[in-house]
């Protein structure tokens, strides 16, 4: 058994699972942003949680979203 048939397997692993890490957290933080301009998205992840939320809470979410700070790196 060569010493290739070991490691190839490893280190592709370990890219696979960083390289899905970044993209999901890009995925992610795209949604954020998405939902930060789309009311109909936040109501719609608030119902998927089990909330129903009214206009006032609606709009506080909102606010909270665009006030807070998503740094890039």
């Amino acid at each position: 058994m060569e010493w290739y048939n070991i490691v190839i397997p490893i280190v592709t692993l370990i890219v696979g699972a960083v390289g899905g890490f970044f993209g999901g957290v890009f995925y992610l933080r795209k949604q954020i942003e998405k939902m930060q301009s789309n009311p109909e998205m936040l109501q719609k992840m608030a119902k998927q949680m089990g909330y129903n939320m009214n206009k006032q809470q609606m709009n506080r979410a909102q606010n909270m979203m665009k006030n807070q700070k998503f740094p890039r790196k």
